[in-house]
């Protein structure tokens, strides 16, 4: 069987079944720190959900409904083997063989609540990076532009096809009702069998969840999808398109079954749905916990659940899933075979790179903040720095002022590009878990894409800085020293933007980032050679010194300069004059022959660095499952 028919296999009706779902929180899990051992808690776990089995079959529209914890987002996580932080006991079956967690992000669509997007890019952009990922690798690229084109008319986002998603507050994008069809869209790319919905109208007027809502009745009826949908106070008429519903109430089961026979359920049970009343706000107001009444509310929750316990739609649902088990069709049994061996990532690792790279690129170029922000941060600092210390001579005034300047012109850089990246990773945290659990790409994929597509920034602004600096200052008009002092520039740059990452992956919060990088980069400062003599460094602190990569480029910028001076010219009598360049190197404790030594340094640091944040990353990325 070739990968195009196992794709085709895997895209089968399907249908989706879960028994007896119970899931605990976990003792002291959300608490656990240094001091964990001081604090007696022996709390008991709690249940959230309780015995929960349903199914959706081909063709079906299942609305999830309930109270505000009744345990809806639980049992979402649990269905799309998104829980964590739980103990979970529950058995998934696809077409009536257990599911793969792996597997499920193959062959399923989860259009979550909230709209993530990179903002700086257009609609059709954003499809046409989402079908080089989802789709599957054996699909040619036009395949693949047509079919986004197709999902465009579609979802009527014609209009929009080439605007900007947008940013709040920075770039000004499409509309709400855009930006959840989008969300569809991307999802519908790849044509799933199974799709979840996570509150799909929110946020949304009433007309607009109707259109919404019918979109997916339509993927349902027409094109045999099994579709789950959770929704929150729907309206009569966007109630009356669900075919079935799963009601939950305190964690159990209230009612799953044909949307039209649960008013009459309700009914021989005693509450009786009031006439042109919706239904959907009867059944969650009749399953609400009141406080004003808790303990009759819980009374009533009871009388319902037990109720169902013994209907006949709940034997009717029990006789359905164990058909699912056993009348096993030998094409399921094939398409099981499929599953199990499905890799969650459809693309190959160099098409992801490929794809994540591009997208990069151009959220970088059509990011107008970012550029305008690093070009007048680059103009301004490295004008101010070259005005201060302009048309500097090799004289004995000159040596502390050049070497203040060069010192400066590093910390300037480094700072600037280092604070830059502080946030890299903070920012794009929730799309990259969102696509890296969809099965999009990897971890090492996503980081070495984003460092590669800023490197360009990260070797022009420094160089373009640098060069303002050293003519301005009027430091040696040689080659050969210019391009080797630009050069370290460069490098050190690249190591404080590898400081600038890991700090990211560290802090998860762009806001403690930016309160951690002082506090790791000031002491690597104060041991760079300028502020404190290299050859004075006390012994128990020397460690700083050697991991400081402003000590590296500072001592290779300042040899660069001066080991080739052999006059310089003392303009003051009765005060110490260095005769060359030789003593102004010894008096800064630094060694003529570390040149080359310290630039070896400052590209293995960078290497090191990077190193550390693609670890940093995967433990972020277990930190998150």
């Amino acid at each position: 069987m070739t990968s195009r028919t196992k794709f085709v296999s895997v895209s089968e009706n399907i249908t989706y079944s879960w028994k007896n779902i119970n899931v605990w929180t976990q003792e002291n899990s959300s608490e656990k720190n240094c001091f964990s051992f001081l604090r007696q808690d022996n709390r008991v776990p709690k249940q959230i959900l309780k015995d929960v089995s349903g199914v959706v079959r081909p063709g079906e529209l299942l609305a999830v409904m309930g109270a505000s914890g009744a345990g809806k987002s639980t049992f979402f996580n649990v269905l799309t083997c998104r829980s964590k932080n739980l103990n979970v006991s529950a058995e998934l079956l696809v077409n009536g063989f257990p599911m793969e967690p792996d597997s499920l992000a193959a062959i399923s669509a989860y259009v979550q609540q909230d709209d993530l997007f990179i903002g700086s890019l257009t609609v059709r952009e954003h499809l046409i990076f989402q079908s080089l990922l989802r789709m599957h690798r054996n699909i040619p690229y036009n395949d693949r532009i047509k079919r986004v084109e197709e999902v465009i008319l579609e979802f009527g986002l014609s209009r929009c096809r080439d605007t900007k998603i947008g940013i709040p507050g920075r770039i000004k994008g499409i509309s709400g009702g855009e930006m959840k069809r989008l969300s569809f869209a991307s999802e519908i790319l790849t044509d799933p069998q199974l799709m979840f919905c996570d509150e799909p109208t929110t946020g949304l007027d009433s007309q607009m969840a109707q259109t919404v809502v019918s979109v997916l009745r339509k993927l349902a009826t027409q094109r045999g999808k099994s579709i789950l949908c959770t929704i929150h106070q729907p309206s009569s008429q966007t109630f009356a398109m669900f075919d079935r519903i799963l009601l939950l109430a305190e964690g159990r089961l209230a009612y799953v079954g044909d949307s039209v026979n649960a008013i009459q359920f309700f009914q021989d049970n005693g509450y009786l749905c009031p006439k042109n009343y919706n239904p959907a706000e009867f059944y969650i107001k009749t399953l609400a916990i009141q406080p004003e009444n808790e303990e009759e509310s819980k009374e009533r929750v009871i009388k319902i659940c037990n109720a169902f316990d013994t209907s006949d739609d709940k034997r009717n649902l029990e006789t359905i899933l164990n058909e699912q088990i056993v009348n096993v069709q030998p094409e399921n049994q094939e398409t099981n075979k499929i599953l199990k061996s499905t890799s969650p990532y459809k693309a190959l690792w160099l098409s992801q790179f490929r794809a994540v790279l591009w997208r990069s690129w151009i959220s970088n170029l059509k990011d107008p903040f970012f550029l305008r922000i690093k070009i007048l941060q680059t103009l301004i600092m490295s004008l101010c720095v070259g005005v201060i210390f302009f048309g500097q001579k090799f004289d004995q005034d000159g040596v502390q002022n050049i070497n203040g300047a060069m010192f400066i012109t590093l910390m300037n850089i480094s700072f600037d590009n280092a604070y830059g990246t502080m946030g890299a990773f903070c920012l794009e945290l929730p799309v990259f878990l969102r696509e890296h659990f969809n099965g999009m790409y990897r971890t090492d994929v996503y980081f070495i894409s984003k460092m590669m597509a800023e490197v360009p920034f990260y070797i022009i602004f420094p160089f373009c800085s640098a060069s303002i600096v050293y003519f301005m200052v009027g430091l040696q008009l040689d080659v050969k020293i210019f391009f080797t002092t630009v050069g370290i520039y460069i490098l050190v740059v690249n190591c404080s933007v590898s400081v600038g990452y890991m700090v990211s992956c560290i802090a998860t919060r762009a806001s403690v980032a930016l309160s951690i990088a002082p506090t790791m980069m000031v002491p690597f400062v104060l041991f760079g050679g300028l502020f404190l003599n290299a050859g004075s460094v006390p012994v128990y602190l020397i460690w700083l010194k050697y991991l400081s990569w402003f000590y590296y480029g500072n001592e290779a910028v300042v040899i660069t300069q001066w080991k080739d001076i052999d006059t310089i010219y003392c303009n003051r009598e009765n005060s110490t004059c260095p005769e060359n360049g030789a003593a102004v190197l010894r008096s800064l404790g630094f060694d003529e022959v570390s040149t080359i030594n310290n630039s070896e340094f400052l590209k293995k640091k960078d290497i090191h660095l990077k190193n550390f944040i693609m670890v940093n990353c995967k433990v972020l990325k277990s930190f998150y499952v």
